[in-house]
């Protein structure tokens, strides 16, 4: 059994700072705000899944740290935007795995949507000093693609429900999560 948190951010800026003895799964909902986060996987063997999704309306920038102290310790961790206006989002995502730290896995997929303009950036960052490791990342910027707004109008849906229904799906991407907790998330994708 995992450990479930929600952490929901409408402040300009944020820091977290968690220690992770147990598999835990973090859900991290934003609001036009930069946050940094810094996560330790301090036992052996544990897991942590993060997924940070945020609505960005000015200039933001999100950046997560992963540091694997331990070996043994697995790590995913996703990363969903949608820059709103003509500003700038930036994804800066760090893992770290040790010399010391073996039969690591440690993965990122981060993805931002801009509604208009917008300039985003990725950096995925692996500082891997261990040869015993699994680790990938992912990127994209860009916009949903014409032809999923065309075969979803096509069946009937307003190009603004069709916009709703995309966003609720790329920032709510889990059937696990208890959308009693995220409201006001949901009542902001609406807005857009």
């Amino acid at each position: 059994m995992s450990k479930i948190l929600y952490v929901i951010d409408d402040n300009e800026k944020s820091d977290y700072k968690y220690n992770i003895n147990e598999d835990t799964i973090i859900y991290h909902f934003s609001i036009n705000g930069s946050s940094h986060v810094e996560v330790n996987l301090c036992s052996e063997g544990v897991s942590l899944y993060y997924y940070y999704n945020t609505i960005n309306y000015t200039d933001n920038k999100f950046h997560i740290l992963v540091n694997h102290e331990k070996g043994n310790t697995h790590s995913e961790v996703f990363n969903h935007g949608v820059n709103v206006h003509h500003n700038y989002l930036t994804f800066t995502v760090d893992g770290v795995v040790p010399k010391e730290s073996f039969k690591c896995i440690c993965n990122q997929d981060n993805q931002i949507i801009n509604m208009k303009n917008g300039k985003s950036a990725i950096r995925p960052n692996l500082f891997i000093e261990n040869y015993d490791v699994l680790s990938n990342h992912a990127a994209y910027i860009g916009k949903f693609k014409d032809e999923v707004l065309f075969y979803l109008m096509s069946r009937g849906i307003s190009r603004k429900t069709a916009y709703e229904l995309l966003l609720r799906s790329f920032l709510i991407d889990t059937d696990s999560i208890d959308l009693s907790k995220i409201d006001k998330f949901i009542l902001e994708i609406n807005k857009i």
